[in-house]
């Protein structure tokens, strides 16, 4: 097996592809170590020291790390992936609940809303969610009110120093430029 990796725009953060199908549907992503539990494989990488959060997509691994360098991180990294895969154990145990799932009951908007909320959720899935993917993150809607759209942010752009500046300047003026409704986004 063969573990590709992949720098991303948050330093602390590292895009690992196994090659193989991740998540079939949805996301996932764990913070702790109790949160982890929900997962074969984040609790495998959570109990290498340093590992701070870790990030399932369809087809890569987000891992983010504290302090440690990479170097001494990467090799314990992709041989508990490589060990996972191997096994033949799920990523995700039986139990547990796909993190978009879990979003989709805890967004906000006024019914009035609704078509200017359909339009600027499609523009995050059509245009920013696979740019941001490439980068071993997401996006995702959270709510929409008085103007300002509120969104997640997740794997390595949580945290990333240059979120802010793919937030203000690329996200949000392709929004405002598709839905003049829309003046500012923020992450939550």
């Amino acid at each position: 097996m063969f573990i590709q990796t992949e720098a991303t725009p948050n330093p602390a953060t590292l895009k690992f592809l196994p090659g193989k199908v991740v998540m079939e549907n949805g996301t996932a992503e764990f913070r702790s170590a109790e949160e982890a539990e929900a997962s074969p494989l984040a609790a495998r990488l959570f109990e290498i020291p340093g590992v701070i959060g870790v990030y399932f997509g369809y087809d890569f691994i987000s891992v983010s790390k504290e302090q440690q360098e990479w170097q001494h991180l990467k090799p314990a990294i992709l041989g508990s992936i490589m060990e996972h895969f191997m096994s033949g154990k799920p990523v995700m145990g039986s139990a547990s609940v796909l993190s978009e799932v879990q979003d989709a009951g805890g967004e906000f908007f006024d019914e009035g809303d609704e078509s200017i909320v359909l339009t600027i959720k499609e523009l995050l899935d059509t245009r920013v969610r696979p740019a941001v993917a490439q980068d071993g993150g997401d996006i995702t809607f959270r709510g929409f009110r008085d103007g300002k759209v509120y969104l997640n942010m997740k794997g390595s752009c949580a945290g990333c120093p240059s979120s802010t500046a793919t937030l203000k300047h690329g996200v949000q003026n392709l929004l405002r430029h598709f839905v003049p409704e829309v003046q500012e986004v923020e992450a939550v």
